[in-house]
């Protein structure tokens, strides 16, 4: 038994040693455990020198986004074509010729619509690009932009486009003119 009381307080006096002179370089800063390579906190000191690229990922997501908007329609455009209907009305309500009616009830808001989509679709081209072009311009990063926002931050850009041609399109009465009065018979 005293072999085992032995070499437990050999064991005990060992770590004590180890833990005094473990607090000893701890405050003459010295120490260089094995624990400081763990990161113990979870962040990581190289997240705020190398950007996350989250936010390229965002701006592709929401060009995608704003194109899809631009081609199918918002609340937005809904609103302002009806507004530019009802000012239609109120115009022509004392009596107008048909071409007229037809202008400011239908034409107005048709234009109105093709605009607002316009807008959509010019945020969509803008935001896409900025996706593109962002990693080109500060701190260069040593991880290239993924595949993934690349391929939605251009599919960004040619919804885009896209919205942009059929809106002006829409616009100037390019795709479907405005209907015409026959004289009554």
């Amino acid at each position: 038994m005293s072999d085992v009381s032995g070499a437990e307080e050999v064991v005990t006096k060992k770590a004590a040693a180890e833990d005094a002179s473990y607090d000893l370089d701890k405050v003459t800063g010295d120490a260089v455990t094995e624990n400081e390579d763990e990161d113990l906190d979870g962040l990581d000191d190289d997240s705020a020198k190398e950007p996350s690229g989250l936010g390229a990922a965002a701006a592709a997501v929401v060009a995608a986004g704003l194109g899809v908007v631009a081609l199918t329609g918002s609340w937005t455009g809904k609103v302002a074509a009806e507004r530019e209907t009802l000012i239609g009305q109120i115009k022509t309500s004392g009596g107008g010729t048909a071409a007229q009616q037809i202008s400011e009830i239908y034409g107005d808001a048709w234009h109105s619509t093709a605009l607002v989509n316009g807008l959509f679709a010019l945020l969509a081209l803008l935001v896409g690009i900025f996706a593109l072009v962002r990693p080109a311009f500060g701190v260069p990063s040593a991880q290239p932009q993924p595949g993934w926002v690349r391929a939605v931050a251009t599919a960004g850009i040619a919804l885009g486009v896209l919205g942009l041609l059929i809106s002006v399109g829409m616009y100037f009465d390019l795709i479907v003119a405005l209907p015409t009065a026959t004289a009554a018979q």
